[in-house]
């Protein structure tokens, strides 16, 4: 008998797949080795039906999650569903095959059921290395994407249930750090595992034809949601661009322009206008632009809505071949994730708040502000890497402020604790903490930036730091002024201060402190209706100075006493107004 899908049991499956998919996320972190996986949590999960569409997804990277979409399915082009066999295990890293940069390798892994392939399992990983020209794999001075790392077509890395040991030997003896490598891929495999066991009970529990209509509903039901959202919106074409400063070769500005047609129930992005692709490493694959996108749109249009494939069907994506949005072979990729990722997602929310500001935030802090150390462990005479993205100020809300020091937007990755570094790389850690008068004031302000200073130990390191927003702040919303920019420098042991570019990759010495500060967000609303009260709490917990409560929000505070002078603030904002 045929199954009729119902809207009870639609929610009890989305809600299974969705657990097996955090729970493959949870395998994953727990069985990693570096501490860029089992600390700060760079990686995500995915379940797929066998046509390679996704069905669910964990609460993880956005930019993994969607990009996964584009990877699945052209792994599925060169290894389709009939060559594969129970116990398979897929991987691939080639942005050119559809990924993001070299150090993310998705694993995917097919699910049978009585020879029967079913579903696909999939996850993705940032890993500390990936060989190329500089530690991390994400060089800054890269101009062929040969330089940033070791290139893995999608290849079976796991046949008929075991493992190539060959393929892991050659991949090991191209990264500096091997024994790392070689527990993030069995940390990728048993995420794998565990996904595969999890739907396997489903199966068994509800039966072959139930779960899979089940997957297709899911997708069909978040395609139907998504079309009756966008015919809410006002129809029309808005416009909207920003610049990144620089690619790292270059301090020209580079621009990222879209428009965005809302036609019925469908919407149209076109990056028609966006520049050329640039030699340095800023340049985002489609897969990865195409991430971008969905994640805008999503959050501001229907972010309950079930992370599926249905979600994508009424979005059309222009990206001209030979662009910053969609560069041609073999162009340098490697920091577009970092940096130019989060400006197409600004970009499309600041064409989006033409029509709808109450929907998104500010700018945030624009960047995911890459910082990489690593060379060879005196303490071991081991290689080593360090990798952090670091987090800024949040853009405000119509009705919040922006959080302060966090991850925004394409990523939410988690900070690697003091004592973790310290502990596993040569390094010290000499401040950590938010950055002082670096919101957006506004009615709602925005968040601050951080700062991490990090000195070097016993050894010449190199560096890889990769930031934005140094020259243009982040913009604010409905008259909020714009957050405070990031800053970078190296005090060398003598205490010679150097200011260094957004983007850097170079040696250091031994006793070189290096200090990055990010940018803060931008403001919602005007600074002169925020509650007074509120800047005073500013104040007093450190965010902001006396000054700037006068300068940015028109709030007199007695110096002596740290109180509010609510007389002089009438006055202050009265002659403002």
């Amino acid at each position: 008998m045929t199954v009729q899908p119902d809207p009870i049991t639609l929610e009890v499956m989305r809600n299974a797949f969705q657990s097996v998919a955090e729970e493959m996320g949870a395998a994953l972190i727990r069985t990693a080795l570096s501490p860029n996986i089992k600390d700060r949590r760079d990686c995500s999960t995915a379940i797929y039906n066998a046509a390679g569409h996704l069905v669910a997804q964990a609460e993880h990277i956005p930019l993994h999650l969607g990009l996964m979409v584009s990877v699945v399915k052209k792994t599925l082009e060169i290894f389709p569903v009939s060559r594969l066999s129970p116990g398979d295990a897929i991987i691939t890293n080639d942005p050119y095959v559809s990924g993001s940069h070299l150090p993310d390798i998705c694993m995917i892994s097919p699910l049978f059921i009585k020879d029967r392939c079913v579903g696909l399992l999939a996850n993705l990983a940032h890993h500390v290395d990936i060989g190329g020209m500089a530690p991390g794999g994400m060089p800054t001075i890269s101009t062929e994407i040969f330089q940033e790392g070791l290139r893995i077509p999608p290849i079976r890395i796991r046949k008929a249930g075991k493992i190539d040991e060959e393929i892991m030997t050659l991949i090991s003896t191209n990264v500096r750090t091997s024994y790392e490598s070689y527990g993030d891929f069995q940390a990728q495999m048993a995420a794998n595992n565990v996904g595969e066991r999890r739907l396997k009970d489903l199966f068994d529990k509800y039966g072959h034809e139930s779960v899979t209509v089940y997957m297709d509903e899911i997708i069909n039901y978040s395609e139907r949601r998504m079309r009756a959202s966008i015919a809410t919106l006002p129809q029309g074409t808005y416009a909207f661009e920003d610049y990144l400063e620089g690619d790292g070769l270059s301090n020209d500005r580079l621009t990222i322009k879209v428009s965005l047609t809302i036609e019925r129930d469908r919407i149209v992005v076109d990056f028609t206008g966006t520049s050329p692709q640039t030699k340095g490493s800023v340049n985002c694959t489609r897969a990865v632009t195409l991430a971008c996108v969905y994640y805008a749109l999503k959050s501001a249009i229907d972010p309950e809505l079930p992370s599926s494939e249905g979600a994508c069907r009424p979005v059309e994506v222009i990206t001209p071949a030979g662009s910053l949005v969609n560069p041609r072979f073999p162009a340098p990729v490697s920091n577009a994730n970092i940096n130019t990722s989060q400006r197409i997602a600004e970009t499309v929310l600041g064409a989006l708040a033409q029509f709808a500001p109450e929907r998104v935030p500010a700018a945030s802090y624009g960047t995911m502000s890459l910082f990489t150390v690593g060379g060879v462990d005196p303490r071991t005479d081991q290689y080593y890497s360090y990798v952090e993205t670091y987090g800024g100020g949040h853009g405000a809300l119509f009705n919040q402020d922006g959080m302060d020091g966090t991850h925004a937007h394409m990523t939410n990755t988690r900070n690697t604790p003091i004592e973790v570094m310290e502990i596993a790389y040569p390094l010290r850690v000499e401040k950590y903490g938010l950055v002082e008068n670096t919101d957006g004031p506004g009615r709602h302000r925005g968040g601050l930036g951080l700062s991490r200073e990090l000195t070097i130990l016993g050894h010449q390191a190199s560096i890889t730091i990769a930031t934005e927003r140094r020259e243009i702040p982040p913009w604010g919303l409905k008259g909020g002024k714009p957050g405070g920019c990031s800053d970078l420098w190296i005090e060398s042991p003598s205490g010679e201060i150097e200011y260094l570019p957004s983007k850097v990759t170079r040696l250091v010495d031994s006793g070189s402190r290096i200090v990055l500060k990010t940018a803060g967000g931008g403001g919602y609303g005007d600074p002169l209706e925020r509650d007074p009260v509120a800047v005073c709490r500013d104040v007093r917990e450190g965010f902001i100075s006396i000054e700037k409560a006068r300068s940015g929000y028109g709030v007199v505070i007695n110096p002596e006493t740290g109180e509010l002078d609510q007389t002089a603030t009438e006055t202050a904002r009265g002659n403002r107004q």
